[in-house]
């Protein structure tokens, strides 16, 4: 439990800057293929950013920016939680 993890940072800016906690999705490279789990390749490896696993985390436990999603996967993101929240 105590291993760095890359995750995916998912609140808004302006939110950030207020709170001292961010919305957070791990990055797996295992997994399983599911509608709520959004395939990526960061760094020369494929996996999944796991929006089954959303949780909320203290500023303090981000080490480093490692940097930003590109547009297709960060829109399909946004589409599967607008999905994923829909009424």
């Amino acid at each position: 439990m105590r291993k760095i993890r890359p995750v995916v940072v998912l609140s808004p800016d302006v939110m950030n800057a207020r709170l001292h906690t961010v919305m957070i999705a791990p990055l797996t490279s295992r997994g399983f293929a599911a509608p709520f789990r959004v395939p990526c390749r960061f760094e020369n490896n494929d996996g999944q950013i796991a929006l089954d696993h959303l949780r909320a985390v203290d500023k303090a436990r981000l080490v480093r920016s490692l940097g930003r999603l590109d547009g297709v996967t960060a829109r399909t993101v946004l589409s599967v939680l607008a999905e994923m929240f829909s009424l």
